[in-house]
């Protein structure tokens, strides 16, 4: 049985409003719309729009389409459907974006911030189908988590589970979070740039040139920069993989102790990058993490690569659909 749903993306800079078709593990996207994000008015009057185009295109109605998810930028709280200003949406303060999608189109609708909504994305139609426990990680320019535990999302008291990018894994080390040698601060796409600069500068204070970084050009480094430095055998670029990766093998085998997962989903740069970090990402989990635990747990790239944005919106309605 095929279950109309749809999913609204809401970033920073674009928004997408997604009509899906739900076939069991399967989720068949039938139409996107894309547009920028504007002030907070005119981009609500944007979504509306949007999903009104959508269901009239696709003869949906408010009888034959079972829920609306939105995925956000927290923090917001998903139990009330509120947005509560998150730093990359100026302007959507305390906005119920719930009860107005719901209130204009008469369908159940959902929110949960983007983290989350990327781990029920993975768990329903990707690399996590499934399992009952699995911890995703999303490790793009920063590093957040969302959680299934026993067979269901976890969001936390305030929907704050899952912060997994503010634990200090170090005394010294990358900012991330606000936090010096926080897991973010190792395993994200600007703390790897922060790693690069600090070790290229101290090479050119020495005298030594680097190939991938003319001098004047630190402020240029990005996690991107260094993966193709590295891919082309550069030592510098892969002893700063070998870092990243080994912290975050680090920090991943404090999540094996604390969730005893089947599997832990990674997306992003380590989708990316995997034959450059995995092998360390496993040897610091086989010397840090349980023996029991760490023998259940699988370590998985993400599966739903670039459509993984699309799949989440929808991810949080099919959440609302009762099986």
């Amino acid at each position: 049985m095929k279950t109309n749903i749809i999913g609204v993306d809401v970033g920073g800079t674009k928004c997408a409003v997604t009509y899906g078709q739900k076939e069991g593990f399967e989720l068949h996207i039938r139409e996107k719309i894309r547009f920028a994000t504007t002030d907070v008015d005119e981009t609500i009057a944007n979504i509306v729009r949007a999903v009104d185009d959508v269901m009239r295109k696709n003869g949906l109605t408010a009888g034959n389409t079972a829920a609306i998810g939105v995925s956000c930028g927290g923090p917001l709280d998903s139990r009330t459907g509120v947005v509560m200003s998150p730093p990359n949406l100026p302007g959507w303060d305390n906005i119920p974006i719930v009860k107005l999608l719901g209130d204009r189109f008469g369908i159940r609708t959902g929110i949960h911030n983007d983290a989350n909504a990327c781990a029920l994305a993975e768990w329903k139609f990707g690399a996590g189908i499934g399992a009952r426990n699995m911890a995703f990680l999303t490790f793009g320019t920063g590093l957040g988590a969302g959680l299934i535990l026993d067979g269901k999302l976890y969001a936390g008291t305030n929907d704050n589970a899952g912060e997994l990018g503010h634990i200090r894994l170090s005394e010294f080390g990358p900012v991330g979070y606000g936090k010096c040698g926080s897991f973010e601060g190792f395993a994200s796409g600007g703390g790897i740039a922060q790693l690069a600069r600090f070790k290229v500068s101290e090479k050119q204070q020495m005298g030594e040139s680097v190939a991938w970084c003319p001098p004047g050009q630190l402020d240029s480094i990005s996690a991107h920069t260094v993966a193709l430095a590295a891919a082309s055998g550069d030592q510098l670029a892969l002893e700063i993989y070998r870092i990243s990766a080994t912290y975050l093998g680090r920090g991943l085998a404090m999540v094996i102790d604390l969730l005893n997962p089947e599997v832990i989903v990674i997306g992003s740069i380590y989708v990316r990058n995997r034959e450059l970090m995995e092998p360390f990402v496993l040897q610091e989990i086989e010397r840090e993490a349980l023996s029991h635990a760490r023998r259940v747990c699988s370590i998985r790239p993400a599966a739903l690569g670039e459509q993984i944005g699309d799949y989440a919106a929808l991810s949080v309605a099919a959440d609302l659909i009762k099986e």
